[in-house]
């Protein structure tokens, strides 16, 4: 609509200040209850590139271990973009809570990077994507790994820093690796 501001997170306000609530497009809350396998997008506060500060991303990647393991979740795979991150989760328990447990990552490493620079660190919606059954994981977990070498950043996921698993050898898996893989909103319909 001309004269409206476009975001995604809170309200919006154009023309005249009137205030329009953004839809919620988040599937209801069980549906991120279990075992079930997660891929996540959490962006920096206005795209800005935080994550070129390796000791920055050592601190958060810790905070992501620690709420992990409380939360009953496992990183298959994460890469630090810098100005984002992109995760690959997977609940370990029938209670596992992915919001739970994102939103108090997020809130954890936000509190600690707002003590330390005074901004804040996180954009408020994280983009996320249930892994369907016929969904290899693999796939996505190659497709996280290898946006450091589609964005140009390096010549092989391998040579990128910031990229890693907690549960398994993934530079070896990567080498044998090459599913194509897209998020779903970046395919063709």
């Amino acid at each position: 609509m001309p004269g409206y501001e476009v975001c995604y997170e809170g309200t919006a306000k154009g023309a005249g200040d009137m205030e329009f609530r953004r839809k919620n497009i988040r599937l209801p809350q069980a549906r991120y209850i279990g075992r079930q396998w997660y891929f996540l997008t959490a962006c920096a506060q206005g795209r800005r590139a935080r994550f070129c500060d390796r000791t920055l991303v050592s601190e958060v990647l810790k905070l992501l271990y620690l709420e992990a393991a409380k939360h009953s979740f496992v990183i298959e795979a994460y890469c630090f973009m810098p100005d984002h991150l992109h995760l690959l989760v997977s609940g370990t328990s029938e209670t596992s809570d992915c919001l739970v447990f994102l939103n108090a990552f997020k809130q954890k490493s936000a509190f600690a990077f707002k003590k330390a620079f005074a901004e804040r660190l996180w954009q408020h919606k994280t983009y996320d994507h249930i892994l369907r059954c016929n969904e290899r994981w693999e796939g996505v977990a190659c497709y996280i790994w290898n946006n450091p070498v589609r964005k140009g950043l390096c010549s092989l996921a391998e040579y990128w820093p910031c990229s890693g698993s907690q549960s398994m050898d993934w530079k070896r898996l990567l080498s044998g690796l090459h599913a194509p893989w897209l998020p779903p909103w970046k395919q063709e319909m």
